[in-house]
């Protein structure tokens, strides 16, 4: 495929905002991977290009959050290796589970999360409660596996599951939450994105640009999130999570196949 400019016109604007949004609060893929699709980009090119560039804005989000000490390497470390693992099995499980029965699960899922993000006690940036290091280590661990699992099933969301998860179970303020999923997520990321390399399902020409776009979003939205705390981070929560809801109800109304 050659790009036109009209490609980039698309793509880099919903990738620079994709970034922002993810670095925030997870989620970002629902709009950067429509984004490519609706450039005229073929499905395997598009999903690899995603991982490259999203990757490689994970990446700087990450060190924004590590700079800031908004990461528990506790926490994130194992959590990443779980979301790895995870993905795998969740990756086998989706070729035996028809596409119909998985938008029924996310549909019934992304409310129940959005009601215990709104129930959840209001946490300043700091921990809630002390638990021992052995328990974050266990705890981020199996919530990296559980959420891997999903990402591997279906995928749009994982960032700000894991983000929800880790401020309830573990009770981290939503900034560290933040911080230790955009960490697993970055493991993750890598992970398929060699396997897109090796089958050569990346398009440079649009990925190039698209990174530094992901990048500047990232960076951004970093920025916005280690400055205005747990409050702004939970407003762009409820917007992915809605913005989950909308395209669940129109994958499985057929309006819309990605």
């Amino acid at each position: 495929m050659i790009p036109t400019v009209w490609t980039h016109l698309i793509v880099c604007p919903l990738v620079f905002l994709a970034g922002f949004v993810d670095s925030v609060a997870g989620g970002g893929g629902v709009i950067s991977l429509p984004a490519y699709l609706l450039a005229g980009i073929p499905v395997k090119l598009a999903a690899g290009t995603n991982k490259l560039a999203n990757g490689c804005g994970t990446a700087l989000a990450v060190a924004k959050y590590a700079k800031s000490g908004n990461i528990e390497w506790a926490c994130a470390l194992p959590a990443g290796i779980g979301a790895l693992i995870g993905a795998a099995i969740g990756s086998r499980i989706a070729l035996a589970i028809p596409d119909a029965a998985l938008e029924i699960v996310i549909l019934a899922a992304l409310p129940l999360a959005a009601v215990i993000l709104m129930l959840a006690r209001s946490k300043t940036d700091e921990d809630t409660k002390a638990l021992p290091r052995a328990k974050i280590i266990l705890f981020g661990g199996l919530i990296g596996l559980l959420i891997g699992v999903y990402d591997g099933l279906v995928g749009p969301g994982t960032g700000t599951f894991l983000t929800i998860a880790f401020s309830v179970v573990l009770g981290f303020g939503l900034l560290k939450s933040s911080g230790c999923a955009r960490t697993a997520n970055l493991a993750s990321n890598i992970a398929s994105l060699v396997v897109y390399l090796v089958n050569g399902s990346v398009l440079f020409s649009v990925g190039i640009p698209a990174i530094a776009c992901s990048m500047l979003g990232n960076y951004i939205g970093a920025r916005y999130a280690i400055k205005g705390g747990s409050k702004k981070i939970r407003l762009v929560m409820f917007f992915v999570l809605g913005l989950l809801f909308l395209r669940t109800i129109l994958s499985l109304t057929g309006v819309i196949d990605f």
